[in-house]
């Protein structure tokens, strides 16, 4: 399967194919004429896969190195940074090489963010190996580096040149981190494909959800590359591809990125503030429990300690205090512009909007 995201001269493939990865040097022939590759990858993948991508790469005839940064959210930061940028000195990278993410969502994003400011800009492939850089992060150019006060504030918009997906990786992929892609699988069938949405509701376990992945992955790609060729700078309909992500963010940041992972961030994100909705009216009744169902069926969380604590503890101030930290973090929100937030809400399945508001909207009295 094949699609290509269109940007008049920034316009790039996205293929989708089991066992892709035995080809990699010839697909990125296709895109790229020089000699030198450097391959930035975290330490499970290395193990894995790192002597296979290096010798695949190396009989295309290519120089290649591979960067290992340690797996985790925590590597997105500019701590990491100097190690990366000072590997590519030491192997020489020029602007006419190449930088390829072999990764999740943490190794594309930094990797994407370090070919756009080494040498002021190279080129990058991404070739994801999570089901949710597949299905999201690796497509529409968004690349970044966390801040300690919160997600994703330093980066740019940089596309690659060619995104590789071979499904067979997730084969290797824990479960946890699975169930984490599929929020990001979801978060699509909630804001644009209804029947997408109830056929995740229909899939009867796993291995039926397998045998159908690369039609997922597939609708999920086109679906993003609809919104990036309408709004490649994220100021309109893109926005939309954030439901649940302001509040997902913010509670990843406030457990300091060490008790939830970003998809079980964005899936609290969409049943709370679908909850919300609901109580303000902008929500069709019932949604809420649908959205909950269906977070059940796919092994993700649709609340945490935070909020559960609001119910049972009876101390008021101790609430207060923790939602303050909340609402810090989720202004500091890039959606945030002069003081007001872009929220995404949806009135039904498949049907999503931008709403306009303030920190008042995440007060969460009585959210859940």
């Amino acid at each position: 399967m094949e699609l290509t995201v269109k940007l008049k001269d920034r316009s790039y493939p996205i293929i989708i194919d089991k066992g892709l990865r035995h080809s990699f040097g010839q697909k990125i022939k296709s895109i790229f004429r020089g000699k030198k590759i450097a391959v930035i990858t975290d330490t499970n993948l290395e193990r894995l896969y790192g002597e296979e991508i290096f010798n695949n790469l190396s009989a295309s005839g290519f120089d290649t190195k591979i960067i290992v940064i340690e797996a985790g959210e925590k590597s997105k930061s500019f701590n990491t940074l100097p190690f990366v940028y000072n590997e590519l000195l030491d192997f020489k990278v020029t602007r006419s090489d190449l930088i390829v993410a072999f990764g999740g969502g943490v190794v594309g994003d930094l990797a994407g963010f370090v070919a756009s400011t080494f040498l002021r800009g190279i080129d990058f492939v991404q070739i994801p190996t999570s089901l949710l850089a597949q299905v999201d992060s690796s497509v529409g150019g968004k690349v970044a580096v966390d801040l300690d006060r919160g997600k994703n504030l330093v980066g740019s918009f940089y596309h690659p040149k060619m995104v590789l997906i071979d499904i067979e990786i997730l084969n290797t992929l824990p479960e946890r981190f699975f169930y984490d892609g599929m929020a990001e699988v979801i978060k699509y069938g909630c804001i644009k494909d209804r029947k997408l949405f109830e056929r995740l509701e229909s899939f009867e376990d796993k291995k039926n959800l397998m045998a159908n992945i690369d039609e997922v992955i597939y609708t999920c790609c086109n679906i993003k590359r609809e919104f990036v060729e309408r709004d490649e700078r994220d100021t309109g309909d893109r926005m939309m591809l954030n439901f649940g992500h302001t509040l997902g963010h913010a509670i990843e940041k406030y457990f300091n990125y060490e008790t939830y992972t970003h998809g079980e961030g964005v899936a609290i994100g969409m049943y709370t503030i679908t909850v919300l909705s609901e109580k303000l009216g902008f929500s069709n009744t019932g949604l809420a429990e649908r959205i909950k169902n269906i977070l059940i069926k796919y092994n993700l969380p649709y609340e945490c300690d935070l909020y559960q604590n609001k119910l049972t503890d009876g101390n008021r101030e101790c609430v207060k205090k923790t939602n303050n930290e909340i609402i810090e973090t989720i202004m500091l929100d890039k959606k945030n512009i002069n003081n007001y937030l872009n929220i995404i809400l949806i009135k039904d399945i498949g049907d999503c909007f931008i709403h306009k508001t303030n920190q008042e909207f995440f007060l969460l009295e009585g959210g859940n």
